[in-house]
């Protein structure tokens, strides 16, 4: 119950102070730490809407569900047919999905960072004892793991599904650590690219739409541009013009170093060099989403 004790200032003015209950907290002090764990915890199963009304759950259940489907089909065909090896390779699938994963990360992004940049919360985290460095890394960590999940599931459905049609243990289980290689790189880099687009303004619909520009959009103009050299027999130039969209770059790094066909118009494999190039430009491109975010943030946060 409130408890009102009048006090008297010199000039006569009647001041009072109101004991509202407020309690001091003796308990433990989880520190930066804990915090940095709830906030990647709390935005990982934010991106598939666990926590969050039906509604949400909706757009990233549907995409989880598209992503996997078509491997459970493969597997079922290669098992009535006999076959012995699987439709399509594990580091083929994400790029042949590429669409879907793009709609996910531009659903995913805007939802991770444009309502704690609208509803001005951001300033509220730092208050405490969690730093940028700390929000950034959840962030970007959560986003990276959303994604983790929905490109490996569909590659984990095709690899029991070998094993029990009884195709070679060693020769599926090297491509399936191929593949998780291909989609771990492919996570970190859409992850990177989608926040730093998303977190350039608080309007969640402006950042959906930013993202599918850059991620379908620069797609559609490599290929393009891919396919306008293979005609005119220009092969050489082809891995080059993969450099400029993030699909074709993962994709460049699989067919460098992982085994993988190219997926470019001629199925030009770039050359040791060039996959040399891809992965620094890739290894470049995740290092400077995390920079500009950091840059972002602390301007957010002052």
């Amino acid at each position: 119950m409130a408890v009102e004790q009048p006090l008297t200032s010199p000039a006569g003015d009647q001041t009072r102070i109101h004991d509202i209950g407020y309690r001091g907290y003796d308990g433990p002090r989880l520190g930066r730490a804990y915090a940095r764990r709830s906030l990647y915890s709390q935005s990982l199963r934010g991106a598939y809407g666990l926590g969050r009304s039906a509604k949400s759950k909706v757009l990233p259940m549907l995409l989880f569900a598209v992503m996997c489907v078509p491997a459970a089909i493969m597997v079922a065909v290669a098992v009535a047919t006999k076959a012995h090896e699987l439709p399509v390779a594990y580091t083929r699938y994400a790029i042949m999905m590429q669409a879907v994963i793009s709609l996910y990360v531009a659903a995913q992004a805007p939802q991770s960072v444009s309502r704690d940049l609208r509803f001005k919360t951001v300033p509220l985290y730092f208050s405490r004892p969690i730093e940028t460095a700390d929000y950034v890394r959840a962030k970007f960590a959560s986003l990276a793991s959303a994604i983790f999940i929905l490109t490996a599931a569909p590659l984990l459905v095709m690899y029991v599904g070998a094993l029990l049609s009884k195709l070679g243990f060693g020769h599926q289980t090297k491509q399936f650590a191929e593949g998780l290689v291909s989609v771990a790189l492919l996570s970190l880099l859409f992850a990177g690219i989608g926040l730093v687009i998303a977190a350039v303004t608080p309007r969640r619909g402006f950042g959906i739409a930013a993202v599918i520009a850059v991620m379908i959009i620069s797609y559609g103009a490599v290929s393009t541009l891919q396919a306008i050299a293979d005609v005119q027999n220009h092969s050489g130039v082809i891995p080059w013009i993969g450099l400029f969209s993030p699909v074709t770059l993962i994709d460049g790094v699989q067919s460098a170093f992982l085994g993988a066909t190219a997926r470019n118009p001629g199925a030009v494999d770039p050359s040791t060099a060039q996959g040399v190039v891809y992965v620094l430009v890739v290894l470049a491109l995740i290092a400077g989403s995390y920079g500009l975010l950091m840059r972002r943030y602390k301007k957010v946060g002052l």
